[in-house]
């Protein structure tokens, strides 16, 4: 299936907050069920945050550790382990589309949204693929270290775990986000958890990055991102509509900021 013969905008990388990451794929989502918008957008995370799956356990985290180095903590609408997005080792992206113009089949949906991503990371000069061999869990919380799935846990050519992505349908629309793993930042990511099961040393053997794989830099990569994105969708350079920041704002002010979210999952909304 071609989605380029529809309209599609490209939201450049952007540096926000995780709650807000979060409230504008909600908002668009709601624009592309009731307007019909599409969305591409590339951002980062600023401050560096830990992203909780939809069921993480908050006894999980190092709450006290994420405070005292800046971390903010949110909690995703997507399931999975928790992730650390430094706010340089992380690229992040995220495609937003009605749900009828997409495969109703889960995994036929994760491997369109996903071509971007491979051609991406090609052009970053990272031999990639869907991960297609069985490896146990390391550590359940951490998702870079849970067992590999084959449909949204991409590996490079040495096996490890390079990039994961999530999907989640919000009022007739599709949002799969995904993380590219740019530079590791091993010890700051485990430390996030409270006594985590995984030393260093093992997750480096799980995880590499785009930097040791290629050795490119952080703007080279994004640049790639961002074509590979474009060239998917025939993309025209976009931005968010006031109404849709202001939604936004609101979203993240009385959900993702909220510790009943957060620490529970408990929706106020």
């Amino acid at each position: 299936m071609s989605l380029a013969d529809r309209e599609w905008r490209l939201i450049a990388e952007e540096s926000r907050p995780g709650p807000m990451n979060m409230a504008l794929d909600e908002t668009a989502a709601e624009t592309a069920a009731e307007e019909g918008v599409r969305t591409l957008r590339v951002y980062r995370w600023e401050p560096s945050t830990l992203s909780l799956g939809y069921h993480q356990d908050p006894a999980t985290v190092d709450w006290e550790y994420c405070e005292r180095e800046g971390v903010a903590v949110t909690r995703r609408p997507t399931g999975g382990g928790a992730i650390y997005h430094d706010s340089h080792g992380d690229i992040s992206y995220s495609v937003v589309a009605p749900a009828d113009e997409l495969p109703g089949d889960l995994m036929d949906s994760y491997e369109l949204l996903c071509e971007p991503l491979f051609d991406a990371l090609d052009g970053m000069g990272v031999d990639a693929h869907f991960a297609d061999a069985e490896r146990q869990a390391v550590y359940e919380p951490a998702c870079y270290l849970r067992a590999l799935h084959p449909a949204h846990d991409v590996v490079a050519g040495d096996g490890r775990k390079i990039s994961g992505n999530a999907q989640y349908r919000q009022k007739a629309a599709v949002v799969q986000h995904g993380s590219i793993t740019f530079a590791r930042t091993t010890d700051r990511h485990l430390n996030c958890f409270d006594d985590p099961d995984a030393t260093a040393a093992e997750f480096d053997e799980r995880v590499t990055s785009v930097r040791e794989q290629s050795g490119i830099d952080r703007d080279e990569a994004v640049a790639e991102l961002e074509g590979a994105l474009r060239s998917w969708a025939d993309a025209h350079e976009g931005t968010w509509l006031e109404s849709e920041l202001s939604r936004a704002r609101e979203r993240a002010r009385e959900k993702y900021e909220d510790a009943g979210w957060t620490k529970d999952g408990d929706d106020p909304l």
